[in-house]
């Protein structure tokens, strides 16, 4: 078990630095924070100056081993366009993010366990077929095109809900179904897999044939038994809403870390997107070490050799 413990962590360090490491050259390579940060009557020898001084000039690797030396503190420097430390601007907009992406996650689960639940009773039937159009229309377009629909027809359209910003309840509606849609259509094929998996069990059958009502076959016998790989999965897809929320948080113009990404890229203000992006790394690799630790600690047979 210790080995085991140990070669995910690595794997989660290694996975860590491969993200950042990807994340401080595209980011530089994208342009001069420099323009942006001088008027426009400053020098060719002010941009110069302010580049060393920032340490800009240096070769990317130099640049890179000290970004790691200040992370390895905590320290992601200060951002360019709000002249405060990074982490501390990101941490102001995690908040936001995590409404979204729990609320999302929240919708999912509700809607996709019950319907997937239902097709797998009630499989090749017309309640089957509804959930699988549900799954395929949620799996085919990225959230950010159901944003964009939605707003279409329940705020220009209706009239119903704002276009975007934060506030009350209904300027979080349409962001969290945006969001959580595609989570719910994956939840829903799950579930309805390993449902009609543990439907054909032998104990399920000599259930039926003790003559348990249905309902609590289903929900006391199956659905018990069919919910661990759903609970795995929907525990993998809180990171992956982290990440999906960037396009949702443009939409909406949604105040959290995806916005916050969007804006720094266009500002080219390194040291905010650099801690953003590492926090959401840390996020996902720290969901994905637990999973895979609590497989382990279920299952002894999961070990590496």
């Amino acid at each position: 078990m210790s080995k085991y413990v140990l070669m995910r962590l690595l794997q989660s360090i290694v996975t860590i630095l491969l993200v950042t490491a990807i994340v401080f050259v595209v980011i530089r390579v994208i342009g001069d924070p420099t323009h942006l940060m001088l008027p426009p009557e400053a020098t060719a020898a002010d941009r110069e100056l302010l580049r060393r001084t920032m340490g800009l000039d240096e070769p990317l690797v130099i640049q890179y081993l000290r970004f790691l030396g200040d992370l390895a503190v905590g320290d992601f420097g200060l951002s360019y366009r709000f002249n405060q430390p990074a982490m501390s601007v990101v941490l102001e907009r995690v908040g936001h993010t995590l409404v979204l992406t729990f609320t999302a996650l929240g919708i999912a689960v509700l809607i996709g366990v019950p319907i997937g639940v239902m097709s797998a009773v009630y499989r090749d039937s017309w309640i089957d077929l509804t959930g699988k159009l549900f799954a395929i229309v949620g799996q085919s377009a990225p959230p950010f095109f159901f944003g964009v629909l939605m707003i279409a027809f329940f705020s220009v359209h209706l009239g119903w809900l704002p276009t975007g910003g934060t506030g009350g309840v209904q300027y979080l509606i349409m962001p969290a179904i945006a969001l959580g849609w595609y989570s719910a259509a994956g939840t829903m094929r799950l579930t309805r897999a390993s449902m009609s998996e543990v439907l054909e069990a032998e104990y399920i059958k000599m259930a039926k044939i003790k003559g348990l009502p249905q309902r609590v076959i289903i929900y006391k016998h199956a659905l018990r038994n069919a919910c661990l790989p759903v609970i795995t999965f929907t525990a993998l897809q809180l990171g992956v809403l982290l990440g999906g929320a960037v396009s949702v948080e443009a939409v909406f113009a949604w105040p959290g870390l995806g916005f916050l990404i969007l804006k720094s890229i266009e500002d080219l203000d390194y040291t905010i997107v650099q801690a953003a992006v590492t926090l959401i790394a840390l996020s996902f690799a720290a969901i994905n070490l637990l999973v895979d630790l609590l497989y382990a600690w279920i299952d002894p047979r999961i070990r590496y050799d």
